[in-house]
């Protein structure tokens, strides 16, 4: 027995070894684990998060506001660390501009704006733009400022010339008053500016002196002028060289502090997508001009011949598209009810006897309404002249041609009806000395002659009495009494 005892030492020491290998095992593995969980930031840090490059190219409206909108949204969503505004504009709506602005204010993202490439500018709106952005910056060779704003339906705000003293002619009183008027909401309209503009500048802390020079004055600045004045924080030669000097700078951003890592970052170009392009299209104020003729024709021309269908429907897309359009737009809506109602006087032509006075009437009424179409002279927003006529006059070829198928068919012999019998071919029937009998287009009617006939012999019609046909004999054209 005591030989038994002792055979069961080893194996309790073999255990042991087993169990105290199994338990470092155990803790070689908690302290991998516990190495890896705290690598993991050290990793996430390592791979900085992506940029967002948006691209504003042209006049600044509707289009690009919801562009730029739906950027920065989508640019929160994914995580980019920031948003970078490619511009080179010369200037757009103020109501686009300020949707971009309230976008930029109220982004988590920090916002930097960059005036690209090379003889670029940020004019106008622009420069609103670019003190409104976390971080402004300009490529070499490009300008910003001349941010006075334009007044509506008017020539620009132009400083006022000395006026003489008023006279007591009624006229001129009227006259100084409205003057007095106009120049009463120029100052409003810029003053109105200035102070959102220096606004901007306090919280981003650029020169808000210069920016309110840029609204009274229309001044501009070139890129590295604009640099030593503190109207931007850098001149960089491209987006990368940009992307590069922002790593480790510190952003606010809804009053959070934010380090920007931008270091090796990937910059995303998030290019306008097919809706932006779209909305760019048809908010054109040539192509919503020409969108609404070509509606307002289809609609015409459906109701005055009813059943055929492609004129109703491809004039209601194209109306109702320009009418979503307009309303994007700044529209002087006189000019839109003299556009309808000149092309409606154009067509009415067609069908009344006024010898051209409404077609011309309407002519004259559709030019004077495009041109005062866009009530703003914002660039990039007005309507071509050369546009203009090219419509009208083929409005008016058009009523022409209208009216030269209507006289002609007017003209033209009846070919349908008893009328239409006068001048036809009938053959006799039987012998006859005054009445007797014909065929005639398959029928058969009675006939009077002055002349005998024989049968078999071929008659001309020359009249019609009710239900009785006046006839002579084919050779002779003379209408019988």
């Amino acid at each position: 027995m005591f030989r038994q005892e002792q055979s069961v030492v080893p194996d309790i020491c073999t255990a042991s070894r087993q169990t105290q290998g199994m338990v470092t095992i155990f803790m070689l593995t908690r302290a991998i684990t516990a190495l890896l969980l705290a690598a993991c930031p050290l990793l996430a840090f390592a791979v900085p998060a992506q940029v967002t490059l948006l691209t504003i190219d042209g006049a600044i409206g509707p289009a690009n506001a919801d562009y730029v909108i739906r950027g920065i949204s989508r640019a929160t969503k994914n995580g980019s660390q920031l948003v970078i505004i490619r511009m080179d504009t010369p200037g757009g709506l103020d109501t686009a501009m300020r949707a971009i602005i309230k976008a930029i204010l109220t982004s988590p993202v920090p916002v930097a704006s960059y005036v690209a490439p090379g003889g670029a500018r940020a004019a106008s709106a622009g420069t609103y733009i670019m003190y409104a952005s976390h971080i402004a910056a300009m490529a070499p060779g490009t300008n910003l400022g001349a941010a006075t704003p334009v007044q509506i339906g008017g020539s620009g705000m132009e400083p006022e010339p000395e006026k003489p003293a008023p006279s007591r002619n009624s006229d001129a009183t009227k006259k100084d008053a409205g003057d007095a008027a106009t120049s009463s909401m120029t100052r409003k309209q810029i003053n109105d500016a200035a102070a959102y503009i220096r606004g901007l500048a306090q919280m981003r802390g650029r020169n808000a002196d210069w920016a309110e020079r840029a609204v009274r004055e229309a001044v501009s600045l070139p890129a590295e002028e604009a640099l030593k004045l503190h109207v931007i924080d850098y001149v960089v030669a491209d987006v990368p060289a940009l992307v590069a000097q922002l790593d480790g700078m510190k952003v606010n951003t809804l009053g959070q502090s934010k380090l920007l890592q931008t270091g090796g970052a990937a910059i995303i170009d998030a290019q306008p997508d097919w809706r932006a392009k779209l909305l760019a299209a048809i908010t054109n104020p040539s192509v919503a001009l020409i969108l609404m003729t070509i509606g307002i024709y289809g609609l015409i021309f459906e109701f005055t011949n009813p059943g055929t269908g492609v004129p109703g429907v491809i004039g209601t897309i194209c109306l109702l598209l320009a009418l979503y359009a307009l309303q994007l737009l700044p529209v002087n809506y006189a000019g839109l009810a003299l556009i309808v109602l000149g092309i409606a006087f154009m067509v009415a032509e067609a069908f009344l006897p006024s010898f051209g006075v409404i077609g011309l009437g309407g002519i004259v009424a559709f030019v004077i309404g495009a041109l005062i179409l866009i009530d703003t002279e914002l660039p990039g927003y007005g309507i071509p002249v050369p546009l203009i006529v090219t419509i009208a006059v083929l409005s008016a070829l058009l009523i022409a041609t209208i009216v030269g198928i209507a006289l002609k068919t007017r003209q033209r012999a009846i070919v349908s009806g008893l009328d239409d019998l006068t001048g036809s071919l009938a053959e006799v029937m039987e012998d006859m000395q005054r009445e007797g009998w014909a065929h005639i287009r398959g029928e058969t009617w009675r006939i009077t002659s002055h002349a005998p006939l024989r049968r078999g012999q071929k008659v001309r019609v020359v009249a019609r009495n009710g239900l009785v046909l006046q006839v002579v004999p084919a050779g002779n054209n003379k209408r019988g009494e």
